[in-house]
Parts: structure tokens; sequence; C-alpha cells
């Protein structure tokens, strides 16, 4: 294949230092520069910040969560009103995940609701997965089809196939034939999605990408990217990670395998995740990340910088009158909040501190990814690695 396959998108590498690359992903509302991280806006907004807000961390393509924005408001009353960016007030591009992850994970979890006599679970089967509701306990299928029309009718520039992410064993060491299983089903589901999507959706200018399976298998991962390599998604992505695995397996197996994904197509690294997975993934070939790590740290009174995490609360901060970074940009330290006063805020239950540190983390990732971008362009991104990992390394608490 040679990129993407559906009109108005496109993808094109412009510079490469070894298997790094930096280039352009482009979508209906906004060309996307790689690599880059997508801040994670699970029901619909990414949590504590304004769209603008957003955008002015550096962010150009944030993902929304198929799973909640199906069971809350509904993907018909989006689509009535607009699409998820009208929606949303989101003038980039938009990513929407299948649902499938969600709907497994979270249903382990129960219902929320205290009357519920519902139990907890959910059945995956050749069809899709069946499960409860962690809201209130409803009985929901979703399958290959019913993910397509959700997502299309969410109306997001780049939508997912639904796959199978199974989980790892007890030990935490990866059970090969269940691997196998998944990895046979996320293909036929693969098959089912696209036919669907074809017919559906993709005249109305939404992409789909593929979801390459295979646990820290590598030789499971490779032949998984060629079955997917060829059929027509517009990007193929990396799922199954960042689940339990040892990170030495993760980065053993994105050596092998992210480099190998279609070179004309945009490599998606799902869910990973912390500033040294990017410069890990970055390094193999990678073009998109997203994780809930930068605003849910945030949120717990965590921030992340050039100089390792700072937590916030600690006492050691209470008459710090610096900022989180002295060279960071962003409207927190810019703006000249000192540590002392993110650490009164915090202790104080002020919502202001949470999304002051949202900003900065996400602020952080925003940068890191457009060093990053620079560095292969100039052919120094091992130098850039390196760097990076010995300043985050020496200022870790």
């Amino acid at each position: 294949m040679s990129g993407p396959v559906t009109p108005g998108f496109a993808f094109r590498a412009e510079a490469y230092d070894g298997h790094a690359r930096a280039g352009r992903f482009s979508t209906p509302h906004f060309d996307v520069e790689t690599p880059t991280f997508m801040p994670v806006g699970t029901q619909g907004s990414v949590k504590g910040l304004s769209p603008d807000e957003v955008a002015a961390t550096g962010a150009q393509i944030v993902l929304g969560n198929t799973y909640h924005l199906w069971l809350r408001p509904g993907p018909e009353l989006v689509a009535a009103l607009g699409g998820l960016h009208a929606f949303t007030r989101w003038p980039r591009a938009m990513l929407t995940d299948s649902g499938g992850f969600q709907a497994f994970s979270l249903a382990q979890q129960g219902p929320r609701v205290a009357s519920s006599a519902v139990v907890a679970g959910a059945k995956i089967t050749e069809d899709g997965v069946v499960f409860r509701s962690h809201l209130d306990g409803s009985r929901h299928a979703m399958t290959p089809e019913t993910s397509m029309r959700v997502q299309g009718l969410l109306g997001a520039d780049v939508s997912m196939q639904l796959d199978e992410c199974p989980p790892l064993s007890d030990d935490k060491v990866r059970d090969r034939p269940a691997i196998e299983r998944a990895v046979s089903r996320t293909t036929r589901w693969a098959k089912r999605c696209l036919e669907v999507w074809r017919r559906d959706w993709r005249p109305e200018g939404k992409a789909i990408f593929g979801i390459v399976q295979g646990g820290t298998f590598a030789d499971l991962r490779v032949a998984h990217a060629d079955e997917l390599g060829a059929l027509d998604f517009d990007g193929l992505a990396l799922g199954g990670f960042s689940v339990g695995e040892p990170i030495p397996m993760m980065y053993e197996a994105l050596a092998q395998v992210a480099h190998r994904l279609d070179a004309d197509r945009p490599r998606y690294l799902m869910g990973v995740g912390t500033p040294l997975d990017l410069l890990e993934g970055v390094e193999h070939g990678v073009d998109l990340f997203d994780c809930v790590l930068p605003t849910r740290n945030a949120r717990n009174g965590q921030a992340l910088t050039r100089l390792g995490k700072v937590n916030i609360k600690q006492a050691r901060f209470r008459d710090d009158p610096r900022p989180l970074d002295e060279r960071c940009g962003c409207a927190c330290c810019a703006g000249g909040y000192s540590r002392a006063y993110l650490r009164h805020l915090f202790l104080a239950g002020e919502m202001l501190v949470l999304r002051l540190l949202s900003i900065h983390n996400l602020w952080t990732y925003g940068a890191l990814m457009r060093d990053a971008r620079a560095a292969i362009r100039e052919g120094r991104y091992a130098s850039f690695k390196r760097s990076w990992i010995d300043g985050w390394n020496a200022g870790l608490e």
C-alpha cells in the first residue's frame, strides 16, 4: 500500500534518523506533525481543561472513548448535534478507540449503582464482547459492526477496529496459545470492521486504523502486522502493550516490531505511556501515542518535568518559590505559579491546582514530541534521547 486510502487523509514521512521519523499526517480537520502525543478526552473532554487550553499545550489531536460516549450521552445524540468535533468544540484532529478494551475491563468492576444486583462480568465470543454497563448494569454487546456504527456516528477523523486484547496471566507472562487465538480473532474482526466501514462510513471522509496484536511475541506481532498491512486500513496501531508486562519486555518487542509496520501509513502505539516510553517508541518508528497518565497523575498531585517527577503535596515544597520547571513555557510555569502556591492549593482541595498541573503535564509531553521532531530532522535523535533520559533520572525523587 502507499499510505492512507480514505480521501482527505495522507501521511508522509519527511525525515528519518535511524528508525525514528518525523512526518505529517493530514486529516480533514488538521495537519498533525508526527511524532505526537494525543491527550485522552474520555467523556469528550480532557478532564478539567477547555479545548483552547488543551490546544495551547501543543496538542494537535485528541482521543475520545467510544465505550463511555456510547453509554452516555449516546452516539445518536452526538451525531444530531453535529458530531464529536462540534459537540466538544475541539477544532483539530480527533481519534476514537473501538470501545472493546473498556467494555471488558470496566465490566469487571461492576456497576456503580449501589442498588443494582447485576453480577459484574464480560464475555468475549466470536461475535464480540457482551458486558454489563459499569454505570447501571444494563446489558450490551459490542460487535465489530456495533463499534463501527457507534464510531461512525461520533464522527471523529480516525476510528479504530474492534480487537481482542487478552489479559496477562497471573505471573505476568503471556500465554502464547491465548495470544495466538486473540491474533486470529482480531484479524477476523478487522475484516468485518472494514466491510461495514467501506459500506457505511468511508465516503464521509473518516479513516480507520487496524490494530496489531501479539503480546510480547515478536514473531506473532510481525506476522500480524503483515496480515493487517495487506488490508486497506489507513493506519496501523500496536495494541496490547502496557497492560502489566515488564517494561523491558515491551521495549524489546517494540524494537523488533514497530519499524516493520508499513512505512507508508501512520503507526500508533496505544495506551503508552511515560515520557521514557514515548522516547523509546519514537526511536523505533512510532508516530502517534496516547495515555491517561499525564492528566491522571496531575489530578493526584504529580507534575512531570524534564528533571523528573514533582509530587507537589510533599512538605519540602511548603515555601518553595520556584515554578515546577524553570524552562517550561506552560501557563502554570510561565505564569509564575510557585511550588509553594500549588502545594497550598492541593492541600486545600482547590480545583485550580488540578487544572494547572494538567496543563503543565500536557505541555511537557507536547514539548517532548516537538523537540523529538526537531532532533530527528537534525539527525541527533540518539543524543537527544540520552540527554532527556539523563535529566529525568537525575531529577527523580
